[in-house]
């Protein structure tokens, strides 16, 4: 725990608990995973593996963080490097892809940032740990929790605004398909479980019905899209839509059973999803 920032009670606050530990140890095997099947990258291999370790970096320490702005931060530097890598060594309609995928992520973490301001001038405190026992109001959490959620849901492709996962799949060189279907999408879920319904239960309570509503519309949507298509990025970007829904389900069921299963789900659908992708990609 290191103060960043004085004046905004800003700390550099990392640790870990058996989710994150999960988490991280997904995205070592995906990451090592997308270096060995990236070996023989010749086209300007230098940045593009500078990169690939730029986004893992972000994963990491998005998952560590246990302060919000921190967390924010990190959110922010997993993005960055992804619009690149599909930019410049993406296939097929890759500038449409790239834009798209910064476009509709950069808009979850606009929501995102609103949300954590909002709780940091509700409670004058970054901090999760802290946080976690202080009560935000409930007709504060009422207004804040959308936000928080529907901008990590983006990540996690919640029906609607899962439009930038086929495009963005599907153009993405081999190794960041595996960074985004195995990683990205975790950062999502992590971040509705550790930030929205952990901090906010109340809110997360009543708007149970439309989290489950959303999730299950995701699951049976992603599964159906998923049979139409012929190519085979588009099915596992697809399914990928489905395989989140379950995550998403999880976390909406609110019980402990349940959220245990939605981080398994996390880290099967990460390590499955990035090696179907590897060995399409081979």
């Amino acid at each position: 725990d290191y103060i960043w920032y004085a004046p905004l009670n800003i700390h550099y606050h990392i640790g870990v608990d058996g989710i994150s530990v999960a988490m991280i140890l997904l995205t070592a095997f995906v990451v090592f995973a997308g270096v060995l099947v990236s070996w023989k990258e010749e086209r300007m291999s230098r940045e593009f593996f500078f990169l690939l370790m730029f986004l893992a970096l972000g994963a990491y320490g998005f998952f560590i963080s246990l302060d919000l702005f921190t967390l924010f931060f990190f959110l922010e530097v997993a993005v960055i490097p992804k619009f690149l890598l599909i930019g410049i060594w993406g296939s097929g309609k890759k500038e449409y892809s790239a834009m798209k995928l910064a476009l509709m992520l950069m808009g979850g973490i606009a929501l995102v940032l609103v949300g954590i301001l909002a709780i940091y001038f509700a409670s004058g405190s970054w901090d999760i740990v802290e946080l976690s026992q202080y009560h935000i109001k409930p007709e504060e959490q009422r207004i804040f929790f959308p936000f928080l959620f529907i901008g990590f849901g983006i990540f996690t492709a919640i029906f609607p605004f899962h439009t930038w996962v086929p495009d963005g799949h599907s153009s993405a060189p081999t190794a960041a398909s595996m960074f985004l279907a195995g990683i990205s999408m975790k950062l999502g879920g992590y971040g509705c479980l550790r930030v929205a319904t952990y901090l906010m239960p109340e809110a997360a309570h009543e708007y149970q019905w439309v989290i489950v509503l959303l999730a299950t519309i995701a699951i049976i949507y992603g599964a159906f899209a998923t049979m139409m298509q012929t190519d085979l990025k588009y099915i596992n970007a697809y399914s990928s839509v489905s395989h989140c829904g379950f995550v998403l389900l999880g976390i909406g069921m609110l019980s402990q059973t349940a959220i245990t299963g939605a981080v398994m789900q996390m880290v099967s659908h990460g390590l499955m999803t990035a090696l179907f992708f590897a060995a399409i990609g081979i």
